[in-house]
């Protein structure tokens, strides 16, 4: 599967295309949703190439339907970083990248794919379940394994896991882990396919040792080239916010850990009590009164 432009020689790079000049992580959130929603014929064609690349089929991306307007300064894009759009055909696709992914990154997926198969409008006398599209949440995770096996990339469908046999829904939930790009980066780029060059972009644009390698993959994929484009035109205000954006939302997240560690702990604590003080005899009031654990909780105890 290979996506065409009118004139691809214009996007050949010979040395390296940012010179001597720092590159953008584009694995950071903000980036990479200033890459991707740009209002360019470049950074839409890159985020076609992208999504046809991670659901196996040639797709147009028609409309960006983000929950906030893109725009074309990067220092606008706040702090919600996934890249929500819609195909020719009206698929409602959310792609995003998750630079530290929480360990409750998968239900999250879940979540999320949920409320956007829900969110297609099929009121009306003349419309029905069947005009519900295919959905798809992509999420590409740049840190951390977090399924066993050695894949680089999952698509999950409903199915049942006795029979196997497939439930055919509507929602997918597509996973890319970066970090088992390390035995492909190797790979001839002719060997290698459009998601694990897209992969191996994202995990080493930034890596000098692995430069001549980003070369031929922007020299052999178009959307690839195209980001790359978008890319290099951010100014360098631009630049430094995006860098400022990225550590305050890693503080978020940081933040986000280090509370919900606190509250899980304090919960245990606090069934250890609840425990302790119904062996003892007390009363459920008591027990809720000093625990401030539910009372069905305590009941179930």
């Amino acid at each position: 599967m290979k996506t065409q432009i009118e004139n691809p020689a214009q996007y050949e790079w010979g040395p390296f295309p940012f010179g001597d000049r720092a590159v953008l992580d584009i694995r950071y959130d903000p980036v990479f949703k200033a890459v991707f929603t740009k209002e360019t014929t470049e950074s839409r064609f890159a985020l076609s190439d992208l999504i046809s690349a991670l659901i196996g089929r040639t797709v147009t991306v028609e409309a960006i339907i983000a929950n906030e307007p893109p725009v074309d300064d990067l220092r606008q894009r706040y702090l919600h970083f996934d890249v929500a759009c819609k195909t020719d055909k009206g698929e409602p696709i959310n792609v995003e990248m998750s630079f530290n992914p929480n360990a409750d990154e998968t239900a999250r997926l879940e979540y999320y794919v949920a409320k956007l198969f829900t969110g297609q409008d099929i009121h009306g006398k003349d419309k029905t379940y069947d005009d519900l599209q295919e959905t798809y949440q992509i999420a590409i995770l740049a840190k951390g394994k977090f399924f066993p096996d050695e894949n680089l990339t999952h698509d999950f469908l409903y199915y049942d896991p006795k029979t196997h046999i497939s439930f055919g829904g509507k929602t997918r939930i597509i996973t890319v882990e970066l970090i088992k790009t390390k035995p492909i980066v190797d790979k001839p780029v002719e060997e290698m396919t459009n998601a694990e060059l897209w992969a191996v972009f994202f995990q080493y644009l930034t890596d000098k040792e692995k430069r001549g390698k980003i070369i031929e993959i922007i020299n052999r994929e178009e959307g690839i080239a195209m980001a790359v484009e978008t890319l290099g035109t951010f100014t360098q205000d631009e630049i430094e916010y995006a860098r400022m954006t990225t550590l305050l939302k890693s503080e978020l997240d940081w933040q986000s850990r280090e509370v919900g560690a606190r509250r899980k702990g304090r919960n245990e604590a606090s069934l250890e009590i609840a425990q302790k003080m119904k062996t003892m005899g007390f009363l459920t009031e008591q027990i809720q009164t000093v625990t401030g654990l539910p009372v069905e909780t305590i009941e179930q105890m």
